[in-house]
């Protein structure tokens, strides 16, 4: 499959996200279609990236040429999530226009491999991110470092401000 990163976005963000940013997601993600995005990346993470696609899925309506691919680590991703959240997955596979699996089982680096091939292949990034050190902070600075656009739609931007740039350990 052929991704063209001058009109494609991904998604990053924290696990433990509930939806409380989903008005601010989808707005997002409209403005960047507005600008030419037409393809969107989840790593299918639980939390925020399996929120980004089903806000992707959502939108199909109002924005019908979107496409969301699926960018997953390693096959059996899903068998380490809870049943809720294996049922979720599934359904957002099954809507997905493509599907992407990187690696054919786990490996130390392999979500590394994924936060790359989402910050490498794409222009933009729609991201929900505290600050906190990890795979989003990981994600984010390295599509910073290709002067991607970063779009973080986190509840209070306040308490990033004193985020250390050059600190973007996992």
């Amino acid at each position: 499959m052929y991704i063209d990163a001058a009109t494609t976005a991904a998604f990053t963000g924290h696990r433990t996200y509930s939806g409380q940013a989903n008005e601010r997601l989808c707005d997002a993600v409209r403005s960047l279609y507005a600008d030419g995005y037409r393809t969107f990346l989840s790593g299918m993470a639980v939390g925020f990236d399996m929120a980004a696609a089903e806000c992707i899925i959502a939108l199909r309506n109002e924005l019908p040429d979107i496409r969301l691919v699926c960018v997953v680590p390693f096959e059996g991703q899903y068998k380490r999530f809870s049943v809720a959240e294996r049922e979720r997955y599934g359904r957002i596979i099954e809507q997905a226009d493509h599907t992407l699996t990187l690696a054919p089982q786990y490996t130390a680096d392999v979500y590394f491999r994924r936060n790359d091939f989402l910050a490498d292949n794409s222009s933009a990034v729609i991201a929900y991110f505290s600050g906190a050190k990890g795979g989003t902070a990981y994600t984010v600075h390295r599509a910073r470092r290709k002067s991607s656009l970063v779009l973080n739609i986190w509840d209070d931007l306040q308490q990033i401000f004193n985020f250390e740039e050059e600190d973007n350990t996992i």
